[in-house]
């Protein structure tokens, strides 16, 4: 028969960086907004972020990510009719022209070419139809549970997409993690030289050249939709998203979010798979979890995390069998679990121990 023991923590939690708390804003303009923490999905700063609305460009962001894991980045794409019917904002690509996919994507995020998108989603998918189904299949697996994609521009004229700034940060958040994308959208000019003109693009995103922390973003806007805006941005190991909705203010409602959660929260390491020890004189062999957790708080917060470690008493165990959990509190809910493992150490053969011997 098993039987549970338990220890109870106040952690004195490391930090990585210095901090000074100030008050988060609460006279945001916009009319939806929120700043995340990338690692965690912890939300520091919510207005209205379930609210279904138009998106705009923005919509542009799922194009992109679809159009890079299809692997034909490298491929050469010819501009089909379909660019005739596209309008606003363009990159002028005409009928027949050959240009590369990666470099179509530059002209989708810098300039928010709308004929970048339609001629990518037609490559990708075979029709705009079917590019869109790819791109309402990829939110689902991301958990964008209040979107829906009827084009893959984001004019809305004809047909609309909806989401939620709760969804759009999980698409940037998921977005984020992709190397190209990141590098796609921190450019601030993009040459392009073909057969027979050459393009120069310069990014639409006014707060990658105003605020030096800016690590990716997208731009939105028409008339029904208002301005919208998602962007990273990463200071002293933290790095957040933001999204914003119908703000005519959008650049400098950002930066203020951005600078007052830096202000106000660090990452603390709460467990850490390097120096994870526990007084306990029952497991002789050595204990481990194999993952760190690694969480923003404020100061207060951090004041009020407490650790319980369970473990099970039992004689018979096996290498790296689960034993116990840990489980991370802030007053007494619950952040985070991880489980415990035991790890058996494998015994030394007679030679190896003849050699450590001659050592």
């Amino acid at each position: 028969m098993k039987k549970m023991i338990a220890y109870l923590f106040f952690v004195s939690l490391l930090f990585l960086y210095p901090w000074n708390v100030q008050a988060i804003l609460t006279n945001v303009s916009s009319r939806n907004a929120i700043v995340m923490d990338i690692p965690s999905g912890r939300i520091l700063y919510a207005k209205a972020i379930n609210e279904p609305r138009l998106i705009a460009s923005i919509t542009k962001i799922m194009t992109c990510i679809l159009a890079i894991e299809s692997g034909k980045t490298e491929d050469i794409v010819t501009v089909g009719e379909e660019v005739l019917e596209m309008y606003g904002s363009n990159i002028y690509l005409e009928l027949g022209e050959q240009m590369k996919l990666k470099d179509l994507l530059y002209g989708l995020m810098l300039r928010s070419g709308n004929d970048a998108a339609i001629v990518i989603a037609t490559y990708i998918g075979g029709s705009e139809e079917q590019f869109v189904a790819m791109m309402n299949q990829k939110a689902q697996e991301i958990g964008m549970t209040n979107t829906i994609f009827r084009n893959s521009h984001g004019l809305d004229e004809k047909t609309e997409n909806y989401s939620t700034a709760y969804d759009m940060a999980k698409l940037s958040a998921y977005a984020y993690q992709n190397p190209m994308y990141r590098e796609i959208t921190i450019t601030k000019k993009y040459t392009v030289i073909g057969n027979d003109k050459t393009y120069l693009w310069h990014n639409r995103n006014e707060l990658l050249f105003d605020y030096e922390y800016i690590t990716s973003g997208k731009t939105g806007y028409t008339p029904r939709a208002g301005k919208t805006l998602v962007t990273t941005a990463s200071k002293n190991g933290l790095e957040l998203t933001s999204v914003v909705f119908n703000d005519g203010n959008h650049y400098q409602t950002q930066k203020e979010l951005y600078e007052e959660i830096f202000a106000s929260y660090k990452n603390y390491i709460i467990l850490d798979k390097d120096h994870f020890q526990i007084d306990d004189t029952y497991y002789q062999d050595p204990i481990y979890i194999e993952n760190s957790f690694i969480y923003p708080l404020t100061e207060e917060e951090a004041e009020n995390i407490r650790v319980l470690i369970q473990l099970t008493k039992q004689k018979n165990y096996k290498d790296q069998e689960v034993v116990g959990i840990a489980k991370v509190l802030l007053k007494d809910e619950v952040l985070h679990e991880e489980k415990i493992h035991v790890s058996i150490p494998k015994k030394k053969s007679f030679w190896q121990r003849i050699g450590e011997w001659f050592q």
